[in-house]
Order: structure tokens, then C-alpha cells, then sequence
């Protein structure tokens, strides 16, 4: 039997037949990889070739809605020119030497790089088995390898009599030496990729059979029990001293410990934690504490972006004289733009399943949840458990969700369970979980940002210089201390007015503000505040130069054409120019986003006081699509996402306290607020695939606000946008 933890141990493309288990407990959630691999498979580290006929991709990616797994599965199912029916997939174990994002250098998901950094890998896995395959048939038939070819998972001879199946060779297959050098298929020859296919996990999504971490109990793992955390209600505050004496009377209740996050309680259900939870009394200290308002906090930034505050001035770039510029320019415009605080909202709560087994010494411990960032997750609960990292399993399963809060960089939720079962000392499987109101009020945040532009203009009205400042907390990087330089943080100032437009003359400051609030990477990262604020200034920047907002743009990227190509036609298909009706306007935007290239057109009345965004033409140039039905998807999905955040999204607080709790006040895009037209085409520029789960999200913000300012005649400074007076 090949298990995780040793199967891991094969990197590179080398080839493991036969491991022996640890002692770990058999549990059903084992997956299929950690089951019965007899010596009669094909095993690689991104394949597992069976004796059944199946073929099992190991996906380095979490997959949280967005279709990487299907997508990541199909590169090798087009090399090996296998039949989509035979094709399974599944997460693969946590190991940073074999599974690593080839961006980021770890185990995680996210810059909408699963499939560019997987692409070659992923190629060169399944050609690589394909030529084992027909080598070992070759060798069988006693013919010469180029005599035989595959055609939807079958090898047949040159004369077509004789046949066989992948799981009839994957012994053989198995048994010979890994090719270095293999040839990979011409995209002209593909017959799989660039067409629209199923997703391999629809129907059992849709069937209600696919396993997430919140579906686990103790039918699956016995013994299972369920702990809630009491986290403090200000960011930054301790546990002072607790009293658990009432919580102690609840029916089913197991435990109460403290931990490094706050007290947890243990219960036999979910519903008996939760409720014993409310009885725990703690007394916090306070003295680190946030106790701003959201109020105080943006004045404070605004403060630090006129030079009037401590926090230090980062140069993120400075290239040509902005002195000059702004010397010689005949028109000199300035505007701000305050972005809240956002969460994440995943429809699945976090929650992770841990349990310890094994005797004092030779403890292992296996972990199941939709864990975007394996690396850090895998390193912080070998660490907390004193544990080798061989000794620790994660199980990554199919996440409800995630939007990047999944994978913190201190893996808080992952952290939790295993101080849990540390504080317990592995007597019982424990099942982690968070309540929305958890999710809501104690999360990790989108950044709060304040954003300070202002631009010259020649007597043509051509952009001559530009100096923006950005104030938003890094979720990379802390505050440097008195005397010690910060570095540039991209992530945060990333897709900004400087580098997205062809201007000579720019400056940009970031400064990384002090707060307790946590903060961590949200839906394209910094690209959906910095497109929203260049997107907005381009179009008053237009207007003020009385010239066409589209025509602006074009003239300023003379030299980003993929960007261009996407605007000209987005405004072709939405009929820019065209007359509207009363009542209507459109508004456009352009963003080049993690290597992706997308522009949209949003028409938008306003009824009742209320926005109404008709119908959203958009635009996307993301090199090869592998599934053209997936790229339109998530296009649609991010423009749901995005739009639901520009609209509604806000987390606010009073004295330090945050004021959302669920989702009565924390609005996510309701149906009938979904355009009821949304168009999606996809330019095919003929360039290597690149991402598609954020992009679509990041453009439709400036696209919707662009268009109410022509309807009003304001500009719009602040979000979210159901706060403006229409």
C-alpha cells in the first residue's frame, strides 16, 4: 500500500512501485492515492497510472470553485492522449520540493498562476508517461514504438488489430527507465485542450457527494470532536484569565483550554461548543488593542500620505523628473480614494480536521481542509506538535470557497487545530470550525487602503507625470522598525496608474500603516483597489481634457497592445458610442492583472435610487484557453464577486469593535443584483496560458463607477458604492 507520507518522498520524474504504510489509522477520508496502489500502477509524482484504466492527476493547487483541478487534470489528459472518462483527481500531500508553485517557490494557490506554472511540468508529466506506455506496449508487440499510437486512452499497432489499455501496461510501464527528453504535443494537434469539456467535479458537487472539511463528522473519522474558538473582540488584545464554570454545565461539553488565539472549548457537537462558548466569561487585555474607529484609522492614513505622519515612505518607483513634469504641465489634477476593509466571506467557514495517533515519540499527525497554502500550514502544525514535517499529513480536500483566506502566512485556523491538539494531547480527533459571525467579525481582512493621485497635463492634454501615493497594510510584511529601511511590497501597489499607462514621468510612495488589525491577501491581491483607483482617475483625466475616455486610454497605450486589444474590442461589442437610452450610461475599464489581460464595458441606470449595472461586456486575453466554458465562467463569477464588493462591501469599526457580523450586514452580490446580460469573448493572442480566477473580479468596480459618474456628474472617491447619495 502507498501512502501520502512515503509517496511523497519520489521527486523529480522518478517512479515509485511499492512503499510501506506508516502507523497511521486508517480513516475513510484517506484518499484515493493513499489507498491501495498495488505494483501494477504507474506512479509519478503529478500521476498515477492503475490497473483499473484509471489515471489519477495529484494536484499541487487547492481547488476552491474555480476549476483548477479539471483544468490542471486536463494538460496531462491532452499528453497522454487519454479519455476524459478515465481521468480522476485529487489533492496532492503537502511537500514543498516536489509540489512548490514554481512562481512563489511554496506549496499554495493563488496570482492566478496554477496553470502557467504548472504548464510545462504538467506537459512534460504526461508525455513522459505516454512514452513509458508505448514503449512497454512496443516492447510487448515487438514492434518499433513509432508504429503505435493512442486515441482516447487506447494503443493500438500500426495495423489497428491489436489494442490494449493504459491499466493493462501500467505494470510493465512501471518497470522501465524514466525518460529524460520527451516530445511534447504541437498545440495545432491537440484535441482536447482549447475546447469546452466537462469539470470533473460538477456532478458530484452538484450531487451533494464531494467532501469538504465542514461535512466531516464522526461517521467518518469515530470519536470526532467539535471545538469553537473564543477570539478577542479587539484586534491585538490577550486572554488576561478566563472563567469556564458555567460553559462547564453545558450538555456534551468535553473541554475548555487556553490557547495562543483565545480559549477554546470542546464539545461533542457543533452546536454544544457554540453554546457553551457563549458562557465562557474573559477578562482581555487590552493594552495593544486596536480602539479606532474607521474613521480615525483613514484620517490617520490620509495624515501619513500628506507627509504629516511617523509611518516611513516607501519609493516603490521613481523613474524620469515628476519635479519637471509637474513644472511644465499647463493642467494639474489631484484626487483621493478611500477603499474599507473587506472579508472574504467563503460560502464554506474555515474548518479543518486533526487528529494525533501513534505512541509518545513516534506520534503522527493527519490533517484534512481546503488548504490553500500547504507550506505554511504543513511547517506551522509539524512545528506547534513538535513533530518531524514526515510525520505530518495534510489531506488537501475541495474548499467552499476561499478568495485567499485560506492561506495565511501564519496559517491562523491550521495553527488553532494543532494547538488544540496539543492542549488536549491527541486523546480525540478534533474538528475546528468557525461560525460566520467568526468569519465576519475575527477574520483576516482586505487591506483598507487610502490612495493620493495627482497628474500633469501638456497643453494636448497627453499625461506628462504622475505621483501616487498608496497607504494600505502589507499582509507580507510588518512595519520596519525605527532606523531600519522597509522594502517595496508589490502585492500591495501592484497594477497601479504608474505602470499601467504610458506616462515618462512617475513617482509612487507606499506606506505600510501601524494596526493590530490582521490583514491578508484578498481576490487579486492588490489589483482590486489599484485598478479602481487609475481606471476612475483616467476617466476624469479624459473628461477634463474633453476628450473621449476610450480614445484617452488607447493614446496612453501605445506601448501595452495586449491591453489595448482588449479595450477596442470590449467598446466594439458593447457598442461604445453608440446612443443610449435615457436614463443609461457605460463606463469602461482596462487592467493588465497577474499576466492577464481583460477590459469591460458596464451599462448601469440608476432606479430608485439604487444602481442597476443592465449588462457587462467583457473582454479577456489570457493567452491559451485550455476551456473556453471555464475562462467564460469565471469571468461571470468575477464580475459577480467584484461587483457584490464595489456595491456593498465594507468592514467597518467602532472603537475598535467591528460592526459586521453576518451576512444581514455584510452584503454579498444578491441574484437580482446580477446584470441581467453579461457577454464574455475571449481574445486569443497566442501567447502561453495564464490565469483566470482573479482578473475577471478586479475591472468591474471602475467599470460600474466610471458609468454613474456620467449619469450624476460626481466623482466617486469612496466604497462602497451603495453609500453614495443618488
Amino acid at each position: 500500500m502507498v501512502t501520502r507520507r512515503n509517496f511523497i518522498k519520489s521527486t523529480g520524474t522518478g517512479l515509485v512501485l511499492a512503499l510501506a504504510p506508516p502507523q497511521t489509522r486508517t480513516a475513510p477520508l484517506k484518499s484515493r492515492a493513499a489507498q491501495t496502489t498495488s505494483s501494477a500502477s504507474l506512479i509519478q509524482p503529478f500521476l498515477k497510472i492503475g490497473s483499473d484504466n484509471t489515471v489519477t492527476v495529484f494536484a499541487k493547487h487547492l481547488e476552491m470553485g474555480q476549476g483548477i483541478w479539471s483544468g490542471l487534470a486536463s494538460i496531462v489528459a491532452e499528453e497522454l492522449d487519454a479519455s476524459w472518462a478515465q481521468v480522476r483527481v485529487e489533492g496532492a500531500p503537502a511537500n514543498q520540493a516536489v509540489y512548490k508553485n514554481l512562481v512563489f517557490g511554496l506549496q499554495t494557490t493563488g496570482g492566478s498562476t496554477s496553470i502557467a506554472n504548472s504548464w510545462d511540468q504538467l506537459r512534460k508529466a504526461g508525455a513522459t508517461a505516454r512514452a513509458m506506455l508505448v514503449q512497454a506496449a512496443a516492447n510487448q508487440w515487438q514492434v518499433n514504438p513509432q508504429e503505435i499510437h493512442i486515441d482516447d486512452g487506447v494503443l493500438r499497432d500500426a495495423t489497428g488489430a491489436r489494442k490494449l489499455s493504459f491499466g493493462e501496461l501500467a505494470e510493465a510501464a512501471a518497470k522501465l527507465e524514466v525518460p529524460d527528453n520527451v516530445a511534447l504535443k504541437n498545440p495545432a494537434d491537440y484535441k482536447f485542450l482549447g475546447k469546452a469539456w466537462p469539470r470533473l467535479d460538477a456532478k458530484d458537487k452538484s450531487t451533494g457527494k464531494t467532501m469538504f472539511g465542514i461535512d466531516i463528522t464522526d461517521k467518518q473519522i469515530p470519536g470526532l470532536m467539535v471545538a469553537t474558538v473564543l477570539r478577542a473582540p479587539r484586534f491585538g488584545a490577550t486572554v488576561k484569565s478566563f472563567d469556564a464554570s458555567a460553559a462547564l454545565q453545558v450538555k456534551g461539553l468535553v473541554d475548555v483550554v487556553l490557547i495562543p488565539s483565545g480559549v477554546a472549548v470542546i464539545a461533542n457537537r457543533s452546536w454544544a461548543a457554540i453554546s457553551a462558548r457563549k458562557l465562557v466569561k474573559v477578562e482581555w487585555d487590552e493594552t495593544t488593542a486596536e480602539h479606532r474607529s474607521t474613521e480615525q484609522i483613514i484620517a490617520d492614513f490620509k495624515k501619513s500620505a500628506e507627509g504629516n505622519g511617523t509611518d516611513e515612505v516607501i519609493v516603490c518607483d521613481n523613474h524620469g523628473d515628476i519635479d519637471h513634469a509637474f513644472a511644465t504641465a499647463t493642467q494639474v489634477l489631484e484626487a483621493e480614494f478611500e477603499f474599507p476593509y473587506l472579508a472574504h466571506a467563503p460560502m464554506e467557514t474555515l474548518c479543518a480536521v486533526g487528529e494525533l495517533t501513534g505512541p509518545d515519540g513516534n506520534q503522527h499527525c493527519t490533517i484534512w481542509g481546503g488548504i490553500q497554502n500547504q507550506t505554511y500550514a504543513h511547517k506551522a502544525a509539524a512545528k506547534i506538535l513538535g513533530l518531524p514535517l514526515e510525520n505530518v499529513v495534510l489531506n488537501t480536500l475541495y474548499a467552499g470557497g476561499s478568495f485567499g483566506r485560506r492561506a495565511t502566512f501564519t496559517s491562523d485556523w491550521i495553527s488553532e487545530l494543532a494547538e488544540i491538539l496539543k492542549a488536549t494531547w491527541g486523546l480525540y480527533p478534533i474538528k475546528v470550525i468557525r461560525t460566520r459571525d467568526d468569519d465576519i467579525k475575527g477574520g483576516y481582512y482586505r487591506p483598507m487602503a487610502y490612495h493620493k493621485i495627482k497628474a500633469g497635463l501638456d497643453a494636448q492634454g497627453n499625461l506628462l507625470g504622475l505621483h501616487q501615493t498608496i497607504v494600505a497594510q502589507s499582509f507580507l510584511f510588518p512595519p520596519s522598525p525605527p532606523g531600519v529601511k522597509g522594502r517595496p511590497d508589490p502585492t500591495t501597489v501592484d497594477g497601479s496608474m504608474a505602470t499601467r499607462y504610458d506616462i515618462a514621468d512617475v513617482k509612487l510612495d507606499w506606506i505600510n500603516p501601524k494596526t493590530p488589525v490582521t490583514v491578508q491577501m484578498f481576490r487579486a491581491l492588490s489589483f482590486n483597489h489599484t485598478t479602481t483607483s487609475k481606471e476612475i482617475f483616467i476617466d476624469e483625466l479624459a473628461r477634463a481634457t474633453k476628450r473621449d475616455p476610450l480614445e484617452f486610454r488607447l493614446a496612453h497605450l501605445a506601448n501595452k497592445p495586449r491591453q489595448a486589444a482588449v479595450l477596442k474590442l470590449a467598446a466594439e461589442k458593447a457598442g461604445w458610442g453608440n446612443k443610449r437610452k435615457p436614463g443609461h450610461a457605460l463606463g469602461l475599464a482596462v487592467q493588465e492583472a497577474e499576466s492577464t489581460f481583460i477590459a469591460q464595458v458596464a451599462e448601469v441606470s440608476i432606479v430608485d435610487h439604487a444602481i442597476r449595472v443592465e449588462r457587462v461586456v467583457c473582454v479577456v486575453d489570457c493567452g491559451y484557453a485550455l476551456n473556453p466554458d471555464n475562462v467564460k465562467a469565471q469571468m461571470e463569477g468575477g464580475i459577480g464577486f467584484g461587483l457584490g464588493v464595489a456595491l456593498s462591501g465594507e468592514i467597518s469599526l467602532k472603537d475598535g469593535l467591528v460592526e459586521q457580523s453576518n451576512f444581514h450586514d455584510y452584503a454579498v452580490l444578491r441574484m437580482n443584483e446580477m446584470p441581467k446580460h453579461i457577454e464574455v469573448h475571449i481574445l486569443n493572442s497566442g501567447h502561453p496560458p495564464t490565469g483566470v480566477g482573479e482578473p475577471g473580479s478586479v475591472v468591474i468596480a471602475a467599470a460600474v463607477a466610471n458609468a454613474v459618474a456620467m449619469l450624476t456628474g460626481k466623482p466617486i472617491r469612496k466604497f462602497p458604492l451603495s453609500k453614495l447619495e443618488l
